[in-house]
């Protein structure tokens, strides 16, 4: 049997990655679905970036951005006393910046379906913003909100190139399971890497079929 802490490191990933762009993606895609300012276009386009760059190029970027010579990465030392490169803080950093789209995206797209007709009714009976937010628009955005958390978690777990620039390949610390994988591969270990492999199918395919049987289309009739 393969070693299984690899599994665990990257659901303990994922599972913060998606907590982290519940609540700073939220709000940024309610503003791209309800603003007119001629900033939107651009912010679109940066929140997107991931989408198009090649991983190593976002991952390479990041490795200066954090490492201890940088502002952002001497902050960091100077507060907790360790790195944001080559460890598990560093990996949460950039996995936020890289699953951003996919947090941000269908949210933008539900909030966007929900329109405004719904929180004009809500204001009109007296509701506040956040109330009305919170009672109407969550309700009826929960689809995309389904959507959204079961996108970035299972894109998170897929990982590879950004992680392995930003956190190396430290056992219990950086090594999720998609570099293990890797090294598996590597070492032409390939029963164990079969194993860590299918696992990743079988847990990729009951996600999607989470997303598209609870939050697909209903048709009527």
């Amino acid at each position: 049997m393969p070693d299984l802490t690899p599994l665990w490191l990257t659901l303990r990933l994922a599972g913060v990655t998606t907590v982290l762009l519940l609540v700073v993606g939220t709000p940024l895609a309610w503003w791209l679905a309800r603003t007119r300012s001629r900033f939107r276009v651009p912010v679109e386009a940066l929140t997107a970036l991931p989408l198009v760059l090649p991983p190593t190029v976002l991952g390479f970027y990041l490795l200066l951005l954090l490492n201890p010579t940088a502002p952002l990465g001497s902050f960091w030392m100077t507060m907790t006393g360790g790195t944001l490169t080559f460890s598990f803080s560093g990996l949460v950093v950039a996995s936020v910046i890289y699953s951003l789209p996919f947090m941000v995206q269908p949210l933008a797209t539900a909030f966007d379906t929900v329109g405004r007709a719904p929180l004009e009714a809500a204001a009109s009976l007296g509701a506040g913003p956040l109330d009305a937010f919170f009672s109407v628009v969550v309700p009826q955005a929960a689809r995309g909100f389904l959507t959204a958390i079961v996108l970035t978690f299972v894109h998170t777990i897929g990982e590879f190139g950004v992680v392995l620039m930003v956190g190396g390949n430290i056992p219990g610390e950086t090594r999720v399971i998609s570099i293990a994988i890797y090294e598996q591969v590597e070492t032409l270990n390939y029963q164990d890497a079969h194993v860590l492999s299918l696992g990743l199918v079988v847990f990729a395919l009951i996600a999607l079929l989470i997303t598209y049987g609870f939050g697909g289309r209903r048709h009527v009739g």
